[in-house]
């Protein structure tokens, strides 16, 4: 299957925090849009990863994606190295997508910033003919080069290079990062286990009042910003929103 739009992420519930709005928005525009992720977030205070492949199983159909799927890398301990890439390649050339949505380059979390960087690698590595990968029926696959890849701002506020208008779908973002109860304020989940940063109601207080922010940029409620190391050209003006001046 060819997608669009391939989010990719370190951590299952990443996605859903940093770019979800925009993957339910471009599938309302009939893009094929799918999601793998890195690790199960085995390390996490809270919850398993057996919970969390229940949670992204139920947050993937909130967010009626087309593939979601695990690498099981090691969580905390997976590195930007030639094995890593590789198997991330596999799937890069697997989905072919034209755009890739990734963690930041640089965050809070150290393994948002390594996953960052492994995502930009490997998404160039992945246009070399030389780099040989094999699929799952042990075919050659061809080489594949997403066209762009854009990094969502996740805990560390960066200036985007640009937002999106997410405001359609913004009860369905909340809807996608609240399926994971065991690790954001939830009164469903009643396991006795220490609070953490992202546990407390304050926190997804904080992802809204950014998405509110980066709309009152452009003139919507709600938006999702991303930053770009590659330069954007356009072919007209039609898309741009209009915000009043």
């Amino acid at each position: 299957m060819k997608l669009d739009i391939l989010a990719i992420a370190v951590h299952p519930d990443d996605v859903e925090l940093g770019c979800s709005g925009v993957l339910m928005m471009e599938k309302k525009n009939g893009k094929k849009t799918g999601v793998v992720d890195l690790t199960r977030g085995e390390l996490g205070t809270r919850g398993t990863a057996e919970t969390r492949d229940i949670e992204a199983a139920a947050a993937a159909k909130v967010m009626g994606i087309d593939v979601r799927e695990n690498l099981r890398m090691a969580d905390g301990f997976f590195r930007n190295d030639e094995a890593h890439q590789r198997l991330l390649i596999k799937y890069i050339r697997k989905y072919r997508p034209e755009i890739v949505l990734s963690n930041a380059l640089d965050d809070r979390h150290p393994d948002h910033g390594r996953a960052g960087h492994l995502i930009k690698d490997a998404c160039f590595l992945s246009g070399l003919r030389k780099i040989e990968t094999m699929d799952d029926n042990g075919s050659l696959q061809e080489h594949w080069r997403p066209k762009y890849i854009f990094h969502y701002i996740q805990d560390r506020y960066y200036e985007p290079d640009f937002v999106y208008d997410i405001t359609d779908v913004f009860e369905r973002k909340i809807q996608s990062i609240k399926a994971y109860s065991s690790q954001f304020h939830s009164t469903k989940y009643n396991i006795d286990e220490p609070q953490t940063y992202i546990s407390t109601p304050e926190f997804l207080n904080a992802i809204v009042g950014r998405l509110a922010m980066f709309g009152k940029m452009v003139g919507v409620s709600y938006a999702e910003g991303f930053r770009t190391e590659k330069m954007i050209g356009i072919s007209n003006f039609d898309n741009f929103i209009q915000k009043d001046t």
